[in-house]
């Protein structure tokens, strides 16, 4: 009798352990869905220097062919064995160029002009890296006396000065009209470093150096941190970006060899206190935040000039990352 309840109780334990243990296949494999596949997948991302000291860099400018310091980091697998990269332009599938295999954070950029977003892929899953975006700029080179494909540039002071050590830019990226609302920061977009010249035809060409923009969003993080906020979206006006040579010369006021012929440069007028005006106050509140700024990053040093004359619409400042500190008033 006890050998018999004994069988019987192993029995129950046995059928209970195995009622525990079975999973219907369908449950059994139900983590196996396309979206626990996509979460299983190792995934890219770009590493923080890539976003700038500001970590609000969206666009990278560069020569056709260079190579692109991009770090990336692999999530959920060790090293880069595997992946393969290609760029591919802004708003549509079209390759920039051909297929790589992923070698460290060393990429070369495609040969044709053009703005592009990095796609990844392993094992035929393809991930779509849309920032930072890479601008693939026409070489300085390639423009023909004052022209570049029969857009009105200009000749700059290294063109025509005996002096060696003159200045001009790497190269111009290519604008078209689909490309005006495209990011180069948080707060900044490529339609605000366009000449605001009466030249009508399209592509346009603009100079852009990146350490600016860098600039411009490292004060806004500081007026943002001065008004108690961690970060802050900020009403701000770009009344002047980049400007060709040819226009600069009909600007009043302009220096010939002005910072905004090279891209580093920019007029804003920025709602300091986000009070919703544009205030001689804000003005000052600026100045304050360069100045904090190129203390903090000394590599971003440049120039500052306030506008508060009544002849302006509104106070404004021009910020521009020369290399070295210049300070007035206009």
């Amino acid at each position: 009798m006890i050998q018999r309840r004994t069988a019987l109780v192993l029995s129950g334990l046995i059928a209970i352990t195995a009622a525990v243990l079975y999973q219907p296949p369908g449950e059994l494999f139900a983590d196996s869905s396309a979206e626990s596949f996509r979460r299983a997948v190792p995934r890219v991302e770009v590493g923080a220097a890539a976003w700038g000291a500001s970590g609000e860099i969206k666009m990278h400018f560069v020569r056709a062919g260079e190579r692109v310091a991009l770090p990336l980091e692999i999530r959920g697998a060790s090293g880069s064995l595997g992946f393969r990269y290609q760029w591919v332009a802004v708003g549509s599938g079209e390759s920039g160029d051909v297929v790589r295999p992923l070698e460290g954070d060393t990429l070369l950029a495609p040969l044709t002009p053009g703005f592009y977003e990095l796609e990844v892929t392993r094992h035929g899953v393809t991930q779509r890296l849309e920032e930072p975006r890479l601008a693939v700029m026409v070489p300085f080179e390639l423009k023909l006396g004052s022209t570049l494909n029969g857009y009105q540039i200009g000749r700059y002071p290294a063109e025509w000065s005996r002096d060696d050590a003159a200045e001009k830019p790497l190269g111009f990226a290519e604008v078209h009209e689909e490309h005006l609302d495209l990011p180069l920061t948080k707060h900044l977009r490529v339609r605000d470093f366009i000449t605001h010249d009466r030249q009508t035809m399209w592509p346009k060409y603009v100079a852009v150096d990146p350490r600016v923009l860098d600039k411009i969003e490292l004060v806004l993080r500081e007026l943002a941190r001065r008004r108690g906020e961690e970060s802050a979206s900020f009403m701000l006006e770009v009344h002047s970006g980049f400007r060709t040579p040819l226009h600069n010369a009909g600007v009043e006021g302009s220096a010939r060899d002005s910072r905004h012929l090279y891209g580093d440069a920019a007029d804003v007028a920025i709602d300091a206190d986000g009070d919703g005006q544009l205030t001689l106050f804000d003005a000052y509140r600026v100045e304050q935040a360069v100045d904090w700024v190129e203390r903090a990053h000394p590599e971003l040093a440049g120039g500052l000039g306030v506008y508060s004359s009544r002849r302006y619409a509104t106070p404004y400042c021009h910020i521009d990352a020369r290399g070295e500190r210049k300070r007035w008033r206009g």
